[in-house]
């Protein structure tokens, strides 16, 4: 009877050693996994969508996804997302609130006992300070342009230059 009794104790322990549970990442690729925002206006809510593709030999069913706030909302598939496909979550940031932000959706699969956490980050300048930092941008972006440009141009020269002869005759 104990040898019954220790044979069946070993097998449950065995068995349960050999149960793997499954983690988010065995069954679904993120695109990335935090997004940075960068700088955003105030006010002006901000817009990513994480992509995933369903990396298991099943359909796959988003059972929830929540944030850590109410100023993030994550919008989501409902219907079954099907093996090799792909589907988005799309979350919105309010920045109602001026400064630095970090926040963390959770998104929960079925038949998977862990949460994938996505971030997204950034910072919020008033109306007036994100204006004049978009200019700015501007500025540097239209400065680099035209540098460039310059630097083709004084190439093609000097690449002209070189076909002609000594006398100024190709």
């Amino acid at each position: 009877m104990k040898k019954l009794f220790f044979i069946a104790a070993t097998f449950i322990i065995a068995s349960g050693a050999m149960a793997q549970t499954k983690k988010p990442d065995d069954v679904a690729k993120f695109n990335t996994n935090k997004y940075d925002f960068g700088k955003v206006k105030q006010s002006v809510p901000a817009v990513y969508s994480f992509e995933l593709t369903n990396t298991s030999d099943k359909p796959l069913v988003i059972e929830n996804a929540h944030a850590t706030c109410g100023c993030t909302v994550p919008e989501y598939q409902k219907d079954p997302i099907l093996p090799g496909k792909t589907a988005k979550i799309k979350v919105q940031y309010n920045a109602a609130n001026g400064g630095q932000f970090d926040k963390t959706v959770f998104v929960k699969f079925a038949g998977v006992d862990e949460e994938k956490s996505l971030g997204i980050t950034g910072e919020v300048l008033a109306a007036e300070a994100f204006d004049a930092w978009a200019k700015d941008e501007a500025a540097k972006a239209d400065a680099a342009k035209a540098a460039a440009a310059a630097a083709e141009k004084e190439k093609t020269t000097k690449s002209k230059s070189k076909g002609k002869s000594k006398s100024g005759k190709k």
